[in-house]
């Protein structure tokens, strides 16, 4: 697993792809948070929180995940690589949590530079007693949670096709589904007796993001990211 940890790190920085996507992601992030005037500009909120940047994050997460694992398996297909790494003395679950753990190692890289914005605040603030740490910490931790499971949620639509952009594509949408969608038709049908939005990503970050880490929510993420692998796992030993 180590070994193909190494292999996928080393594709992401050998090529453009790793630099690029956390140039794009941080780069995306400043301009929203300081630059661009708007609602989501901390500087003319008057007020030092990161809320602006938990809110848009989680949608950088959606484009940039699928970007990243949009390969993953999708080229060993194009190639016809995957029966060679099918050969190899290891395990299945090891190659696909190698692949995993090296595109959540990416995505962790790109996320660890934005703690200078609590730094940040801080400065901006009166006081430190104004800054509500806990909700920080938790909305990092929602972060973390959220793109474990997009990320799995990427390796499996990357093991549905042999292009690119097929798999990114799929990945988008499923990624936004999972996200937002049960959110979007529990709106929609407006109903007391279904609450539908217990099963999306949205709802348990939102809660985490509260900064009480529920067990309910650590469950849903584990469970989530375990199912999409699960079948990640299944998809692969089906292809030839």
């Amino acid at each position: 697993m180590i070994a193909i940890l190494k292999k996928e790190l080393n594709l992401f920085f050998a090529t453009p792809i790793g630099y690029l996507v956390i140039g794009i992601f941080l780069l995306a992030n400043g301009l929203f948070l300081w630059v661009f005037k708007g609602d989501f500009n901390i500087l003319d909120a008057n007020f030092a929180d990161l809320n602006s940047f938990f809110f848009i994050a989680p949608w950088f997460f959606i484009f940039m995940i699928p970007a990243i694992t949009m390969r993953t398996f999708s080229d060993e297909i194009r190639l016809g690589t995957i029966e060679i790494i099918k050969t190899k003395p290891i395990s299945t679950w090891d190659i696909i949590l190698g692949k995993y753990l090296g595109s959540l190692t990416l995505i962790i890289i790109a996320l660890t530079p934005t703690l200078i914005y609590v730094y940040t605040i801080t400065q901006l603030a009166a006081t430190s007693e104004n800054i509500d740490f806990g909700s920080i910490i938790g909305s990092y931790f929602g972060l973390l949670f959220l793109a474990s499971a997009i990320t799995a949620i990427g390796m499996f639509t990357s093991t549905l096709s042999n292009n690119q952009i097929v798999a990114f594509i799929i990945g988008l949408t499923l990624s936004f589904f999972m996200f937002y969608g049960f959110e979007a038709v529990n709106e929609l049908i407006n109903s007391e007796q279904y609450d539908l939005k217990n099963f999306g990503l949205y709802a348990h970050f939102i809660n985490i993001g509260r900064g009480v880490i529920d067990t309910k929510d650590l469950i849903y993420f584990v469970s989530v990211t375990f199912f999409f692998l699960y079948i990640t796992k299944t998809n692969f030993d089906q292809q030839q």
